[in-house]
C-alpha cells in the first residue's frame, strides 16, 4: 500500500497562524519519512476570530477540494496520511471515510470531545463541533454518515456537559488517559480496521506546542504504545492535527521528530515496512 500524503494548510477556525505553518512543516517532514510526495491543499490566510458558521462558510470551498482529494486517494486503495492543522478540517475527511470504509472505527485522540452541536456549544468554536457534524447531527455542507458508535475517544479530559452526557449514555466510547491506556484501548476496540486522528493536545502539556495545554494527558511513551496496538489493525489512515510550528512568543521552529517517533508504528504500517 502506497500512502497518500496530504498537508492541508488553509484556515479552518484558526485563531493564530501556527497550526497552518505546522501542517506544512509536518507535510515536508513526513515526505522524507515516508519517501512520498506531499500534496499541499488550501491557502494560509490571516486568522480571524469568527463564529463557527462564518468560519465554515469561508473554509468550505477548500474543504470540499480536500474531500474530493481524499476520496480519490482512498478509492484508489491508498492509505491516507494527512497533516490537517486544526481539527475542524476533519469535517471534510471523516464523511469520506464513513462512506468508503464504513467498516472502520475512528480512533479520536484529543483532550476535548469535539462533540458539541451548534445548539450545545458555549464557545461557538468550529473545532468543537466536528464529530457531530460528521455524524449528520447538523448540516456542514460537507457530507455526513459517521455513526458515533464507530468512534472511540482517547484521552479526552476537558469535556463539556453535553459531551460527557454522550459518554455516560454510551453514545460514545471513551478510553481515558492513565495507566495501561494501550491495553484499555485494545479492549475497547476489539477487531477491525481503524482510521486514526491525533489532536496533539491529547499529550501532556509541554511536549509539543498546541493551542490548548490540558493537564493529565498522554506521554510520548503512551502514544507510542497505543500506536503499537493500532498498528496491529488494518489501518485506513492517519491524520495529525493541532500541533503548532512554534511555541507562543518564540520564532524558533519546533522539531516534530519526537512526535513522529511516537507515531512511528502507524507510519511504518502505512508505508508497508
Amino acid at each position: 500500500m502506497i500512502p497518500a500524503l496530504t498537508a492541508y494548510v488553509g484556515r479552518t477556525g484558526d485563531r493564530n497562524p501556527r497550526a497552518m505553518a505546522a501542517a506544512r512543516l509536518l507535510g515536508d517532514t513526513l515526505a522524507g519519512v515516508l519517501d512520498q510526495p506531499c500534496t499541499v491543499l488550501g491557502e494560509p490566510s490571516p486568522p480571524r476570530v469568527l463564529g463557527w458558521a462564518d468560519e465554515l462558510a469561508q473554509a468550505r470551498p477548500s474543504l470540499l477540494a480536500l474531500a474530493a482529494h481524499v476520496t480519490d486517494r482512498l478509492a484508489a486503495g491508498h492509505g491516507l496520511v494527512s497533516a490537517t492543522g486544526r481539527c475542524a478540517t476533519s469535517l471534510a475527511t471523516l464523511p469520506v471515510v464513513a462512506r468508503l470504509r464504513p467498516d472502520a472505527q475512528v480512533v479520536w485522540f484529543d483532550a476535548h470531545g469535539d462533540c458539541n452541536t451548534p445548539d450545545t456549544t458555549t464557545s461557538g468554536y468550529l473545532g468543537g463541533l466536528v464529530l457531530t457534524g460528521a455524524a449528520g447531527w447538523w448540516d456542514t455542507g460537507l457530507g455526513a454518515g459517521l455513526p458515533l458508535d464507530r468512534v472511540v475517544l482517547v484521552g479526552a479530559r476537558d469535556l463539556d456537559p453535553a459531551e460527557q452526557a454522550l459518554i455516560d449514555r454510551g453514545v460514545l466510547r471513551h478510553v481515558p488517559a492513565g495507566p495501561h491506556v494501550a491495553e484499555r484501548l485494545q479492549a475497547t476496540l476489539g477487531g477491525g480496521p481503524v482510521y486514526v486522528h491525533v489532536d496533539c493536545d491529547v499529550l501532556d502539556p509541554g511536549l509539543v506546542p498546541t493551542e490548548y495545554q490540558v493537564p493529565g494527558g498522554l506521554s510520548f511513551a503512551d502514544l507510542h504504545a497505543t500506536c503499537e496496538v493500532l498498528a496491529r489493525h488494518e489501518l485506513v489512515g492517519l491524520e495529525i492535527a493541532e500541533v503548532e510550528a512554534t511555541w507562543p512568543g518564540s520564532d524558533e521552529p519546533v522539531s516534530v521528530s519526537p512526535l513522529l517517533q511516537a507515531l512511528g508504528p502507524l507510519l511504518r504500517r502505512l508505508a508497508g515496512r
